[in-house]
């Protein structure tokens, strides 16, 4: 082979290595601008029933007719959302297990000497979807009418009054523990798993009290099984609108709605998270959407994955301080 054909047997191949080069960019855009090309895993660290795990399927529904790929749910409860959140922080960083949180996510660390992940480093924030105020119920056979008179009745009886949560270390366990401060009362804390069967005990008469969500108990406050004393909102809610504040009922200090939104793995690539924000932000924006969870009680936010990182950060330093000062701790 002379010279100049092995310049051209070189040149050739070169052509033919950046040709393949260049398909196999292709081929791997393609693959990247195809997601969803599988199904997508929901995780929701929750029972079934509650108003959340409602918020999940509904948005579920929607995102798998908006992407044309199955978006299934499932539930892993326990441990306040840290067992459903270790197997998305394992899961693959692809965008095809995402996880449901709410404000436990960031209450955890704090709660649980030892966790399998990282609650701030090992996930990537898609989009906070909504907060939920939360509401001091009683049932109906208690005698208090009005927060003023259930403060009383608690101060009357110290420790003798129990109230239920979804969870030893959860947000309405916090709940609780803030309103004994600062109310000056002492009740028995009774933590369920989830708050579905927790409300459904006191409507049941098994416990007195509960600390709830709006959206679960808005529908026993309607047939006279609860009475809600005061919301945790900066204003009524649609849901329960003959109900005050916590502000209104004469004990102010008391706003902590519990904030929803979702997560994926940490190193998921921006463009798939940028995705599963525009489209889930849409659903929200919906007006049929919107009205149903207004009716329900939830307050939509549908923020960028960045506002829902610093809330993330935000809480994780405040609940930190009231679990210190409350003393929890889960081992």
């Amino acid at each position: 082979m002379n010279r100049l054909q092995r310049m051209f047997a070189a040149s050739a191949a070169w052509l033919l290595g950046a040709a393949s080069s260049a398909l196999l960019a292709q081929a791997a855009l393609a693959q990247a601008g195809a997601y969803p090309s599988k199904p997508i895993t929901f995780v929701a660290p929750i029972p079934a029933g509650g108003s959340t795990d409602v918020l999940a399927r509904d948005i579920a529904r929607r995102l798998q007719e908006r992407l044309g790929q199955p978006v299934i749910v499932e539930n892993k409860p326990g441990g306040a959302g840290s067992i459903g959140s270790a197997s998305v922080a394992r899961a693959p960083a692809d965008g095809y297990t995402i996880l449901l949180v709410n404000s436990s996510h960031a209450i955890n660390p704090h709660v649980y000497s030892k966790l399998p992940f990282d609650a701030m480093k090992d996930f990537a924030p898609v989009v906070w979807m909504t907060s939920l105020p939360l509401a001091l119920y009683v049932n109906s056979s208690v005698p208090a009418k009005t927060l003023a008179e259930f403060i009383a009745l608690a101060k009357a009886k110290p420790g003798g009054l129990s109230f239920t949560s979804s969870g030893n270390g959860g947000a309405t366990h916090l709940f609780g523990e803030m309103f004994m401060v600062q109310s000056g009362t002492k009740m028995v804390h009774v933590p369920y798993r989830g708050s579905a069967p927790a409300i459904a005990d006191v409507v049941a008469g098994q416990v007195p009290v509960a600390m709830a969500d709006v959206p679960l108990a808005a529908q026993h406050v309607k047939s006279g099984a609860l009475r809600a004393l005061a919301v945790t909102s900066k204003t009524r809610v649609p849901a329960m609108p003959d109900v005050p504040t916590f502000a209104e009922a004469g004990l102010p200090g008391m706003e902590n709605s519990v904030w929803i939104g979702v997560l994926a793995a940490a190193a998921t690539p921006p463009d798939i998270v940028r995705r599963l924000n525009r489209e889930i932000v849409a659903i929200l924006r919906e007006p049929a959407i919107t009205q149903r969870f207004v009716e329900m009680g939830f307050e939509i936010v549908a923020s960028t994955p960045e506002e829902f990182g610093a809330l993330m950060r935000h809480d994780h330093e405040r609940f930190g301080t009231i679990v210190k000062n409350a003393n929890i701790k889960i081992d």
